[in-house]
């Protein structure tokens, strides 16, 4: 590799310009782009493995030979026509400003390390428990996603329970420490649970409650169980939006219950937290504001690059017994915020520039106006799909998620006979290039979810995934 260069900068602007070409071309063809992967996963190999080169290649060249190599097998979850699983596309201002957070290479694990990178953190913790409706008191963190969110809020709470029993669990571990009990709805996310066995409490710990026909965990099951073991420490973790259904627990009801029992609260917030942001949806997170602890996701709804979440304590101190940490090669401040004292990861990435530029591009105004356009679409999808032959709304869109069911019309058809076609509907559906949809099991039958989180989604790309989804019948 070259390194002759005739000013500052140089050696980057061939793969850099490149890079930007590339992208541009990328973005511009995904409105008529196939939504999903059209090589096998052996393709990829093919083109990508292979002994590592004894000597390397000029950036550009690289550059090059990456984006030839893995063409056909990127999704177009960049653009409108994605609707799986729950993820969002990415604006314009935190696409760039992602490309700068990588260009300036700041790790602002302390003040000292990246002022400037620590500053917009603040800002952006600030920002977003105004925004979401959450005490203003309320410590944060901006980490990797919602599965790390709830590993750190759920690390407060299990310093917050032990301590309040005697046990420093910083200092101790959890040897020997009294047990904690997790209590939740069984439609709980899978990413909960990975967090209590991150956190050493085990799966054992969990209770899972069976919800409601509403897709709700009930305030007097939760009091019920509690009564059960009122010596147990315990964390209640609820729902702000189903993963499937979109359905929000009872806030207030369940949180009233829990803390009279000594309870912390968690709210699993990924993405249906930010319903709060649209007037037209936030009676569904009534009585939010009361809880512990939440978590939600950036990369889902606000449309920022992957990775992004954020986690919210409404009590810093146990969140910062949690994480603090003192080193004699750590320049920490006394009048700045260090995140490492708040935050899982010690090294990592500057977040918080694509998290800020998000939330100046769009103000209030743009969040709940995202929000709500997409819970629109979500609906018009849903409710058109219903209406065609065969197709059963098996939940509808309350928010920007929903349920379909591909029936088989044969006389006697069964169960199985619907799952496999549902499963033979949606693979045409993908096959045709025109959406991208995921599907599901709820309450034992095999669904396809509608799920709408991105900025690029128009009433256009909803009428033609529904025409996709006419064809395939």
């Amino acid at each position: 590799m070259s390194s002759s260069h005739s000013h500052p900068g140089s050696a980057h602007e061939p793969a850099l310009r490149r890079a930007l070409e590339l992208a541009l071309e990328y973005l511009a063809a995904l409105d008529e782009a196939p939504v999903g992967a059209t090589v096998s996963g052996a393709e990829l190999r093919q083109r990508l493995d292979g002994a590592l080169p004894e000597t390397g290649l000029e950036a550009e060249a690289v550059i090059l030979r990456l984006a030839a190599a893995v063409r056909g097998g990127l999704l177009g979850n960049a653009g409108g026509r994605f609707f799986g699983w729950v993820m969002g596309g990415c604006l314009p201002a935190a696409l760039a400003a992602d490309w700068l957070t990588s260009t300036w290479d700041q790790v602002p694990g302390t003040h000292a390390v990246s002022p400037s990178g620590s500053v917009v953190e603040e800002v952006c913790g600030r920002w977003l428990l105004s925004l979401l409706g959450l005490p203003a008191s309320a410590s944060f963190a901006l980490v990797t996603g919602c599965q790390m969110a709830h590993f750190t809020c759920l690390a407060a709470a299990r310093n917050e329970l032990l301590g309040a029993r005697g046990w420093d669990v910083e200092e101790r571990g959890l040897f020997g420490a009294p047990p904690i009990r997790l209590v939740t709805g069984d439609q709980r996310h899978g990413t909960v649970e990975r967090a209590v066995r991150m956190l050493g409490l085990g799966r054992g710990c969990m209770l899972d409650l069976p919800v409601n026909s509403r897709g709700q965990l009930e305030a007097a099951a939760l009091e019920q169980a509690l009564t059960r073991d009122r010596e147990t420490p315990s964390i209640v973790s609820v729902q702000a939006g189903d993963v499937n259904s979109g359905a929000f627990d009872p806030f207030a009801e369940l949180i009233e219950v829990a803390h009279r029992f000594g309870a912390w609260v968690h709210v699993d917030g990924a993405f249906g937290l930010w319903a709060s942001t649209s007037q037209e949806h936030r009676h569904l997170t009534q009585g939010v504001e009361l809880a512990d602890s939440w978590a939600t996701d950036g990369h889902k709804w606000l449309n920022v690059p992957y990775d992004s979440g954020y986690a919210f304590v409404r009590h810093p101190g146990p969140h910062y017994r949690s994480f603090s940490h003192r080193a004699a090669y750590l320049q920490l401040s006394d009048s700045d915020r260090d995140a490492v004292d708040w935050t899982p990861e010690h090294s990592r990435r500057a977040r918080g520039f694509a998290t800020y530029a998000a939330l100046l591009a769009l103000g209030r105004v743009g969040v709940e106006q995202l929000v709500s356009e997409c819970c629109r679409h979500a609906r018009d999808l849903v409710q058109g799909a219903g209406r065609l032959p065969g197709v059963e709304i098996v939940s509808p869109a309350q928010i920007n998620q929903g349920l379909l069911r591909f029936l088989d019309g044969r006389p006697g058809a069964t169960e199985a006979d619907h799952d496999r076609r549902t499963e033979q509907v949606l693979a045409r559906i993908n096959a045709s290039g025109e959406a991208l949809f995921t599907g599901t099991v709820w309450r034992g039958k095999r669904c396809m979810r509608v799920s709408v989180s991105s900025w690029k989604s128009t009433p256009a790309d909803v009428q033609r995934a529904l025409a996709a989804i006419a064809a395939s019948l």
